[in-house]
C-alpha cells in the first residue's frame, strides 16, 4: 500500500494542501462538496502502484486557503481551475490525467478548455455539464436540490457550525441521503466532521453555491454561452442509484464531449468512489491503461 503524504504550497500568500502517493502517470484528483482530499483515500490506496496520484484540496476546503468568514462569490470553477494549472505548474507537471467528482467535474471542464494539451484525459464520476438544463428544477427534482439555496444564506455556515452536533447531523445526513452504500462513510465520518468543524471550512465550501449560482441559473434557463464540446478522450462512470443527478441526465452528454466512453455503476449513488473504490479503481486503470497503449 503507497504511502500518503501531506504537503503544503503558499497560494496567494495562503497554504495550499495537497496529498500525493504512489509513483507514475500524473492523475489529478478533483473532489466535490462535501468532501476533501480524504475522499479520494481508498482510491489512492489502490492506484499507487501504477499512478502518481495528487489530490489537492480545493481552495477553501480543506487545508487550502485562509479561513474567510464571511460569504464570498468569488472561487468559481474558473479559480479553481487556475490554482490546479498552478499547482501543475509548481510540481514541474506537463501532462496528466484527470479523475474528478461533483465540484470537482466544473473544474476539469474549465481545464479542459483552457489546457487541452496538458490533459490526457478525463475521468468524471457522474457529470454536472450543460446538457442537465432546467431538469434541475422539475418538479419532481426540486426536493434533491433545497442544499444549494440553504448553503447560500448568510447565516448558514454559523448554524451548522454551531456544534459538533449540528455539523454531524447536516453532513452525516445528506451523504447518506446521497450514498446507495448507507456505511460508506461510517468509518471516516467524525473526521469528515473535524475538517468542517475547522478553520472556517463550512464557509468555504459554501462559499462554491454562491459562486456558481449565476451559471446554475443560466444552465436552468439555457442561457449559458455556448461552447464548443471537449475533444479529450473521457470516460464518465455515473452512479446507478444516484439522486441528486440521476444518471438519466447522462442522455446529452455526446454534444458536449465527442470522445466519450459512459456507462453506469450498479448498487451505487453518488460517492461512486467512496462506496466502491474496488470497482471505481478498477475503471480509472483500465482508461488510463487503454489510452498508454494508443499513445
Amino acid at each position: 500500500m503507497p504511502e500518503i503524504a501531506s504537503h503544503f504550497l503558499s497560494l496567494d500568500e495562503a497554504p495550499f494542501h495537497y496529498a500525493r502517493a504512489g509513483t507514475g502517470e500524473p492523475l489529478l484528483l478533483l473532489h466535490g462538496w462535501p468532501e476533501f482530499w480524504l475522499t479520494w483515500k481508498r482510491v489512492m490506496e489502490r492506484l499507487g502502484d501504477r499512478f502518481d496520484l495528487i489530490a489537492p484540496d480545493l481552495r477553501g476546503f480543506g487545508r487550502s486557503g485562509e479561513p474567510d468568514p464571511e460569504p464570498s462569490d468569488k472561487v468559481g470553477p474558473e479559480i479553481h481551475a487556475t490554482d490546479m494549472i498552478w499547482l501543475l505548474d509548481a510540481l514541474g507537471i506537463q501532462t496528466c490525467g484527470i479523475v474528478s467528482h461533483d465540484v470537482g467535474c466544473y473544474v476539469a471542464q474549465a481545464m479542459a478548455r483552457r489546457i487541452p494539451e496538458r490533459i490526457s484525459g478525463l475521468f468524471f464520476f457522474g457529470c454536472v455539464y450543460p446538457g442537465i438544463g432546467n431538469r434541475w428544477i422539475a418538479p419532481d427534482h426540486i426536493k434533491e436540490i433545497w442544499y444549494q439555496s440553504f448553503n447560500q444564506l448568510p447565516w448558514a455556515a454559523a448554524l451548522i457550525g454551531s456544534s459538533r452536533e449540528a455539523c454531524r447531523l447536516y453532513f452525516g445526513n445528506l451523504i447518506r441521503q446521497w450514498s446507495a452504500r448507507k456505511d460508506a462513510f461510517d468509518e471516516v465520518m467524525e473526521a469528515w466532521v473535524d475538517n468542517f468543524m475547522t478553520r472556517g471550512n463550512i464557509q468555504g465550501g459554501f462559499n462554491w453555491y454562491r459562486s456558481a449560482n449565476a451559471m446554475r441559473v443560466a444552465m436552468m434557463k439555457g442561457e449559458l454561452p455556448p461552447q464548443p464540446p471537449i475533444g479529450l478522450p473521457t470516460r464518465v462512470l455515473w452512479g446507478a442509484e444516484e439522486r441528486v443527478l440521476p444518471a438519466a441526465w447522462a442522455d446529452k452528454l455526446g454534444d458536449y464531449f465527442t470522445d466519450l466512453e459512459f456507462s453506469t455503476l450498479p448498487g451505487v449513488g453518488h460517492f461512486p468512489h467512496m462506496e466502491d473504490p474496488d470497482a471505481t479503481s478498477a475503471a480509472i486503470r483500465a482508461f488510463y491503461d487503454r489510452l498508454a497503449k494508443k499513445g
